[in-house]
């Protein structure tokens, strides 16, 4: 780029300064331009502001004018309306001043005539309040005489009534008088009658008592004085006896006449007994009461209520160690609950059996615990011995009961520094029935427990009762003296009681305890020999034993009765008869050893379940337990969920049932065979009970097996209705009568039992499967049979029958 000279640039300066002075003189006249312009409009509104200003002012004064005008009229018009106000006021204030001027003349001419009036009023008021004064008085004289009047009118008429009604009282008394005196009278003669009556009934009372002791004094004087020879203690019996006979209730001695008049009353072919426990059936005794309905559904018209005396908790033995003859367990209730339970049960024809347990009491009994405190006349109801010499020689020859939990016979005091008798376990303290002062106070409860409406008696542990050193004290004679005597004193006092004795004994043991014909001990007798037999046959399918067995029963008098039973409270003591066994291979020892095994399922073919008891480990004999139900195979059944084997087993539960109401007797169920009740092994989470284990089969009772009969399809339906129909059967067929001809027959099948029965000119015949397989039986000859189960009558050949099966 080319470089500008210096005069170039000068005149370029030059140049652009003209160029702003041009500029700056054109603002400058735009600014005056502007500033003239401004000038000359607030001129021209400085002028049109004047020209207002003018205008305005005209108009104020002229508005002025007119306000001064309107002003000046208003004055005169105001001038002139006051003028005329005023005016019109003085004519008011004249008219006012007039008028109250006449007013008050009017005012005062008024009063005047007010005053004048007001003076006539009270004048004529003093007037006649003097009238009305004399009228009244008038009025109340004439009231007064007509008050008077009416008072001695009432007075008149109130004395003639108060004469009237002392008359009428005085009348009325004398009535009453003759009233009192004829229902004195009265009474006097319904009490003479009712005394009359009283001392009637009191003698035909005494009468009997009198009649019944004489039938049995010399007998029973004759067998007391000969254990006893002591006259005063026997007539203190029999004054204790006359007592009780007098206590006895009017509803128990008309149950004792009625049955001294049927006789053998408890041996009618519809008795049907069912043993329980009370707490287990139904929590207590009135429980049992509530159940009853269910009771009477199961056929049975005999309960047997086990132990329920009080016993101290954990020392019982279930009940068999008794603190109290005359006391009910609290938890299971009163003596009056009892008492109203037998009179309940006996609306309903239902019989109560209890236990009386004779030969010992528990360590808690009063008598123990003077005993123990060293008081010579209660030491002498047990046998207690210083000299641990005597108690040696007893158990030189007397047997263990219990060897294993209870081993020996005695047991040391270290307190008192003698020997006790247990025979059963430590706690339980043999009675010393040669002490007189024993027997009779037992008599005494046994009678006291009779009046509380018992029918049957359980004599709990007969053949222990008396003892006698160098013997195995079993089965003395003096047992059956003792027992002879309580039978006598029942037939004294209460002779509708029944006694049931409890002999666990070999058979030919047990018969002797009936006594005779003529001199009769035990009314009843636990077939025990015959149930552990039945179950035998269970086990080995052979019914040899069982025939010989029911061939003993049959040869004994008919008066003689059993209680039949498959399962009681109790365990099962295989006391079966050896001698016959073992002429057939059977040797004891080994074959209890193969039953044990058997029931407890060890062996082949076997269904059965249970428990060993009392296992001694010595020798291996033990005794069993389980209910009925799973020694038959019910529990196996229930556990492998097999419905073919459930079948087998309710066909040999019902088999062996119908078995047991063929026999002669009573036939007795323990509560829950009814319904195919099985073991319950909850047991062993009791530590009290778990030592025992009989109480596999003293489980409570499942009340819910009971809703199941309602399906007759249901294990428990079909055992409670087919033991209902047999039941049914039996109570309505003559043959099952007591006096019925009873024998088994021979027939060629050792696992076939042939029962015949014959009453009222017709046989009944019995014929039961005691093996697996079916099997076709010949009758005795081609004739017409009625099948009792069925009701069909046809003419029969043979008859076939299933494995465990049966027929009537």
């Amino acid at each position: 780029m080319a470089k500008k000279s210096r005069a170039a640039r000068k005149k370029e300066t030059a140049t652009r300064a003209k160029a702003v002075t041009r500029s700056v003189k054109a603002s400058e006249d735009t600014k005056a331009a502007a500033e003239e312009e401004k000038a000359a409009k607030a001129k021209a509104e400085a002028k049109a502001e004047a020209e207002a200003k003018a205008e305005a002012e005209a108009e104020a004064k002229k508005k002025a004018e007119a306000e001064a005008k309107a002003k000046a009229e208003a004055e005169a018009k105001a001038e002139a309306e006051a003028k005329k106000k005023a005016e019109a006021e003085a004519k008011a204030k004249a008219e006012a001043e007039a008028k109250k001027k006449a007013e008050a003349e009017a005012k005062a001419k008024a009063e005047a005539e007010k005053k004048a009036k007001a003076e006539a009023e009270a004048k004529a008021e003093a007037e006649a309040k003097k009238k009305a004064e004399a009228e009244a008085k008038a009025k109340a004289e004439a009231e007064a005489k007509k008050k008077a009047e009416a008072e001695a009118k009432a007075k008149a008429e109130a004395e003639a009534k108060k004469k009237a009604e002392a008359e009428a009282k005085k009348k009325a008394e004398a009535e009453k008088k003759a009233k009192a005196a004829a229902k004195k009278k009265a009474e006097a003669e319904k009490k003479a009658k009712a005394a009359e009556a009283a001392a009637k009934k009191k003698e035909e009372e005494d009468r009997i008592f009198m009649e019944r002791l004489g039938r049995h004094h010399d007998e029973l004087r004759w067998l007391y004085m000969e254990l006893y020879g002591n006259d005063d203690m026997f007539a203190e019996l029999c004054g204790q006896m006359k007592r009780y006979y007098d206590e006895r209730n009017e509803k128990l001695k008309k149950l004792d006449a009625k049955r001294e008049a049927e006789g053998e009353w408890y041996r009618k072919r519809d008795m049907l007994g069912m043993m329980m426990y009370i707490d287990n059936f139904a929590g207590n005794i009135k429980g049992v009461q509530e159940k009853l309905p269910y009771i009477e559904k199961c056929n049975v018209n005999y309960i047997h209520l086990m132990p329920f005396l009080d016993s101290p908790k954990g020392r019982s033995d279930g009940g068999y160690a008794v603190a109290d003859f005359r006391k009910v367990k609290p938890e299971l209730g009163t003596m009056d609950d009892l008492a109203e339970l037998a009179e309940k049960c006996h609306d309903k024809g239902i019989s109560l059996c209890m236990d009386f347990v004779m030969n010992h009491t528990s360590e808690d009994h009063e008598w123990a615990r003077r005993a123990r405190q060293g008081d010579g006349e209660y030491m002498s109801r047990y046998f207690f011995y210083a000299d641990p010499s005597i108690p040696q020689e007893y158990e030189k020859t007397v047997p263990q009961v219990f060897p294993t939990t209870a081993p020996g016979n005695f047991t040391y005091l270290p307190e008192l520094g003698h020997y006790v008798m247990t025979t059963f376990y430590p706690y339980q303290w043999d009675l010393n029935y040669r002490n007189p002062r024993v027997f009779n106070e037992m008599m005494y409860n046994f009678l006291y427990l009779a009046n509380q409406g018992m029918d049957i008696i359980r004599i709990d542990a007969v053949p222990y009762i008396w003892k006698e050193l160098g013997t195995n004290c079993r089965n003395l004679p003096q047992v059956h003296t003792i027992v002879r005597m309580m039978r006598m004193i029942g037939e004294i006092v209460c002779p509708g009681i029944v006694l049931l004795g409890e002999v666990v004994m070999e058979p030919d043991k047990v018969a002797p305890y009936f006594g005779t014909v003529e001199k009769p001990e035990c009314h009843m007798l636990y077939n025990v020999t015959t149930m552990a037999t039945t179950w035998h046959t269970v086990a080995t399918r052979d019914i040899r034993l069982l025939r010989k067995q029911m061939d003993i029963v049959c040869s004994l008098p008919r008066e003689y009765t059993f209680l039949n039973y498959l399962r009681c409270h109790d365990d099962i003591g295989w006391g079966l008869d050896y001698d016959t066994l073992k002429t057939w291979g059977m040797e004891e020892v080994p074959h209890k050893k193969y039953l044990n095994d058997y029931f407890q399922g060890k062996t082949e073919g076997s269904v059965s379940r249970g428990e060993l008891y009392n296992e001694d480990p010595v020798t291996g004999d033990a005794r069993f337990c389980a209910t009925t139900a799973s020694m038959c195979g019910i529990e196996s059944a229930g556990f492998e969920q097999n419905a073919e084997k459930m079948d087998w087993a309710i066909t040999k539960d019902v088999m062996l049932h119908a078995y047991m109401l063929t026999q002669s007797g009573i036939p007795m169920l323990y509560s829950g065979d009814e319904v195919g009740q099985v073991n319950d092994y909850t047991y062993k989470d009791d530590p009290e009970k778990a030592p025992d284990s009989r109480y596999i089969h003293r489980g409570k009772f499942n009340w819910d097996l009971v809703e199941n009969i309602k399906d007759k399809s249901s294990v428990q339906g079909r055992i409670f209705n087919a033991l209902g129909k047999l039941e049914k059967i039996r109570r309505s067929e003559p043959v099952f009568n007591a006096d019925a001809e009873v024998w088994t027959k021979d027939y060629s099948d050792q696992s076939i039992l042939w029962i015949v029965r014959r009453a009222g000119g017709e046989e009944l015949h019995a014929v039961f499967n005691f093996s697996d397989y079916p099997k076709t039986v010949w009758m005795p000859e081609k004739a017409e049979y009625t099948n009792l189960l069925s009701g069909g009558t046809d003419e029969i050949v043979t008859v076939d029958m299933p494995g465990w099966g049966f027929f009537w």
